[in-house]
């Protein structure tokens, strides 16, 4: 756990604000050791950690499989959520008041979480997700309820070309009255990616206005692809 603080200790979080305002994602590399890395695995099959378990294509979620995290989770998990949110909460109260949005987050986690159970959210939303060849996932928001958080984050828990082949990590931009403009990214084991929920900030001539984005997983060629999504809102179910 010490690590994995001194390496967020060292993060340019002035950079990271600037990224997400202008592109709507921020990498953060080398920030998870490679033996929590393969810990997370190792307990993929272990049903003590879990409280549900979700086959996508029987929802048409694309090809392979996840599961959410029970509380209490997991104290790596636990702390990557109290550290880095208290850094993203200016950003995104930032956002609301540049699109008029009449939002205001918590400057803290535990606030976030109060004002989550003050709405009946009181489900836990961190997931792990595991693609096998063919797998993929298609374009969505992890949205839950009424309160979301408008970032999120995923760890990659494996190395690409080494560990399994495609499965890029695909953000998808809808600008209003133009073209989507897709973003493809792959991020190594250990690696940290920032990213909007739904939306973000862009400025025009007038003002501020409103992009959607959307996130999924592109098809994996060979092996098997593992990464932890950390969602700091939580689900009514």
């Amino acid at each position: 756990m010490n690590s994995i603080s001194a390496n967020l200790n060292i993060i340019d979080w002035q950079n990271v604000s600037e990224n997400m305002n202008e592109t709507g994602y921020a990498l953060l590399p080398k920030i998870i050791p490679h033996e929590a890395c393969n810990q997370l695995i190792d307990q993929y099959n272990s049903p003590q950690f879990y409280r549900k378990t979700i086959v996508m294509e029987r929802y048409r979620f694309g090809l392979g499989e996840y599961k959410y995290f029970q509380y209490p989770l997991p104290d790596l998990i636990q702390h990557i959520r109290e550290a880095i949110y208290p850094k993203l909460a200016p950003i995104a109260n930032t956002w609301m008041k540049v699109l008029n949005i009449p939002t205001k987050f918590p400057e803290t986690f535990t606030g976030l979480q109060q004002l989550c159970r003050e709405n009946n959210q009181v489900k836990p939303t961190v997931l792990i997700l595991k693609y096998g060849k063919g797998g993929h996932n298609t374009l969505h928001q992890d949205l839950y309820g009424e309160v979301f958080f408008p970032m999120q984050l995923v760890i990659f828990l494996n190395e690409p070309e080494a560990d399994y082949t495609g499965g890029e990590f695909v953000l998808v931009q809808q600008t209003p009255r133009a073209q989507s403009k897709a973003i493809v990214l792959k991020p190594k084991k250990g690696d940290i990616l920032l990213f909007t929920t739904n939306f973000r900030p862009v400025k025009g001539s007038k003002g501020y206005y409103r992009v959607n984005m959307k996130h999924g997983v592109s098809e994996i060629h060979e092996g098997n692809r593992y990464t932890l999504g950390i969602i700091f809102h939580d689900a009514l179910s």
